[in-house]
């Protein structure tokens, strides 16, 4: 095996011009650009407002009190260094694929494979837990509605079969059925009441069904009407955001932001993985760069756009609740209908739980339009069967790869719970911005890339600035933690204690390589920034989610080198006897 053809990178020219097939497969077709700025703009809201400001915001809070709105601020300023690694690259190479395209021009096919299959997972398991939590949403408003649905209809196979096992144990030591959780409560009755097939209950959330095959259905018939609902989604939850922050501001208590840090910077970073899941949407742009009317000059300023206007109302958000309730009562699933009723307007409550199914359509909707447009790109590079790039002639959409999409999510969607993998998003979501931010320092050095870039990445020489940056804030850790830092520097308690640390091991020693290759060539400030903010975000996610992710990369690497390598059309073309 030739080891360098692992990292044959393909030309800018070359995927500029695989946007058209002239083969029979494909028909000569190409996907229809209906897409503006408004647009693209609205798709990036749609992503990034969701679970994040109705579900993870509450927990976060909890932990960190009222400083989680500077974490909002922190986070974001992680994801605009990506932002505008991912604008520049989507104004070069306007192509769909996202980061799987991006690490294909700048690393090469190796690395673009690791990355593709990783936006898999990504997309997969993150559509996965949002269809499960609109499912409840869904079902908590018709109930609200006096609508009531058997629990068994509305609940997975596996959060049924382990509750009803939970309780019966409960109910076997003399716990009383009313002392037991309500979750825990419905789950028994649900498996206590669903119809049996021989020894198997049958136990499904269908509604979770329901919703990914009507989104399916949408993004199949077309980007014009998927675009048109995403815009009508996002204009009716903007509308109660900002309904919320009014109506909430007349009840803030100033004397709830003190203390502003209750539990201290350790408290405020565990709800770092749910403050980088409420902002993992906005890559979700660059997957429809083909249907974009102008990528060039569109893409750059919707990502920006999208990012700047959720992280404002996030901070807002954030402010607002913690105002209106003490911190410590946020620990709760849904926050904001929470706190209204807390004060006795229920009217609002009811608003906001409406804006919470709409907003969750809005993110399923997005996620299930990005998804089958990298398996075609993979497609297109031989990595994935053909079928995976067919193009509908009426619709002018990736027909197989959205109906494979939609199986992907309706079916583990409809009996499993993944709450337990669902930070698995989290952390391939910060692996594709750490390669897209490390892929613009090495395209830097392309003169093809610079001078087709409609849109550069700002150079600040990062030489002396990003050394000092460092100490900065190794510097701030030590007042503000030093505990943390002193446990962290005690390797006792043998490997149990020594493997939670591993993650930021390597993150130390991938910042002592950066300072060494930022000094030795000048590297630019932004994209090393966000390599680096990315990579301390993904040692956060803990040791467990490492592992999965490692897991599901091996599997990968398992797929390509029997699949995707032999049938990769650069291999084949390379391999090919020269006339």
């Amino acid at each position: 095996m030739n080891f360098k053809a692992l990292f044959r990178k393909k030309d800018i020219n070359r995927l500029l011009g695989e946007t058209h097939y002239e083969d029979e497969m494909y028909g000569g077709l190409e996907l229809a650009r209906n897409l503006t700025l408004r647009d693209l703009t609205s798709l990036g809201i749609a992503a990034i407002i969701g679970a994040g400001i109705f579900s993870t915001i509450g927990n976060a809070s909890a932990a960190g009190g009222p400083a989680v709105s500077m974490l909002f601020v922190f986070t974001a300023i992680a994801c605009a260094f990506s932002a505008i690694c991912y604008a520049q690259f989507a104004s070069t190479i306007p192509v769909s694929g996202s980061a799987y395209t991006y690490a294909y021009a700048s690393f090469g096919e190796l690395i673009a494979w690791i990355i593709g299959w990783d936006l898999l997972m990504e997309y997969a398991i993150g559509n996965i837990a949002v269809a499960i939590s609109w499912s409840d949403y869904f079902t908590s408003l018709l109930a609200g509605l006096n609508i009531h649905i058997p629990a068994y209809l509305t609940m997975d196979f596996l959060s049924a079969m382990r509750g009803h096992k939970e309780v019966s144990e409960l109910l076997a030591s003399g716990t009383a059925l009313k002392d037991i959780p309500l979750n825990l409560q419905n789950a028994y009755e649900a498996w206590q009441t669903a119809p049996a097939l021989g020894s198997v209950r049958l136990v499904a959330d269908i509604p979770a069904l329901l919703i990914v095959v009507l989104i399916t259905y949408l993004v199949y018939i077309g980007i014009k009407e998927s675009k048109r609902t995403a815009n009508m989604l996002v204009l009716l939850k903007l509308i109660v955001i900002l309904l919320v922050i009014a109506v909430g501001a007349f009840y803030v208590q100033p004397e709830n932001w003190s203390p502003f840090a209750p539990n201290g910077v350790s408290g405020v970073l565990k709800g770092v993985s749910a403050v980088f899941f409420a902002y993992i949407g906005f890559d979700a742009i660059s997957t429809t760069a083909e249907e974009a009317k102008n990528p060039q000059r569109d893409m750059p300023k919707a990502m920006i756009y999208a990012l700047v206007i959720c992280t404002v109302l996030y901070v807002i958000i954030t402010l607002v609740l913690t105002g209106m309730v003490s911190y410590k009562e946020l620990a709760v699933g849904d926050p904001l209908a929470y706190v209204f009723e807390r004060l006795d307007l229920g009217f609002m409550a009811g608003i906001i739980s409406v804006s919470a199914v709409i907003a969750m359509a809005s993110v399923l909707l997005v996620f299930q339009l990005g998804q089958p447009r990298i398996w075609m790109s993979m497609s297109r590079d031989g990595l994935l069967p053909k079928a995976f790039a067919k193009i509908h002639p009426k619709y002018q959409t990736p027909s197989f790869a959205t109906i494979v999409t939609g199986f992907v999510v309706a079916v583990p969607a409809l009996f499993m719970n993944l709450t337990e993998v669902t930070d698995l998003t989290s952390i391939g979501t910060l692996f594709a911005f750490v390669l897209v931010c490390a892929g613009i320092l090495i395209l830097e050095r392309d003169p093809d890339h610079r001078m087709r870039a409609g849109f550069k990445v700002p150079y600040y020489n990062g030489k002396f600035i990003f050394p000092l940056i460092l100490v900065a804030v190794l510097a701030i850790g030590f007042y503000f933690n030093a505990e943390g830092i002193n446990n962290f520097l005690k390797f006792e308690g043998g490997w149990e204690e020594t493997q939670h640390k591993l993650p930021m091991v390597g993150f130390l020693l991938v910042c002592l390589v950066l300072v060494y290759y930022t000094f030795k060539n000048n590297l630019s400030l932004i994209p090393v920034l966000g390599l680096v903010t990315n990579l301390y975000l993904m040692t956060e996610l803990g040791i467990t989610n490492w592992s999965r992710f490692l897991a599901w990369l091996v599997l990968g690497l398992i797929v390509y080198f029997f699949y995707g390598r032999t049938h990769s059309k650069l291999r084949l073309e390379n391999d090919a006897p020269k006339r």
